[in-house]
């Protein structure tokens, strides 16, 4: 619970902190930079940043899930390791695949962006 309130914190201040940040009033080439097609640069790149660490954070939970679960069947049966090792690295690489995609999200959002007109 106070790991949990700590972080609540902290992403309260990171953000409490950015939104000062963006209210700044003024017309430098970075602020016309931020704010490109009325859509703000700072929040496309916060949206490629939560694609890719929630597909990781999904994938990786899923691949120690898988893997934990292979052991525990080889050390149950050890006569079907063989197939037991196949199916798991198919069930990895399609969880790896997961990962691709949000990163393929990101890229998009980052460098081919459908918001900006």
């Amino acid at each position: 619970m106070k790991k949990a309130l700590v972080a609540l914190m902290v992403v309260g201040g990171i953000l409490g902190v950015a939104g000062a940040a963006m209210a700044a009033e003024g017309g430098t080439a970075f602020d016309k930079y931020m704010q490109l097609g009325g859509v703000n640069l700072a929040l496309v790149c916060l949206a490629a940043a939560v694609a890719v660490g929630v597909a990781a954070c999904g994938c990786g939970i899923g691949m120690g899930t898988a893997a934990g679960n292979a052991c525990t069947g080889v050390a149950r049966n050890p006569e079907v390791s063989g197939k037991i090792t196949v199916t798991m690295i198919l069930g990895l690489a399609l969880i790896e695949s997961l990962t691709i995609y949000g990163l393929v999200i990101a890229l998009i959002l980052l460098y081919a962006n459908p918001l900006l007109g």
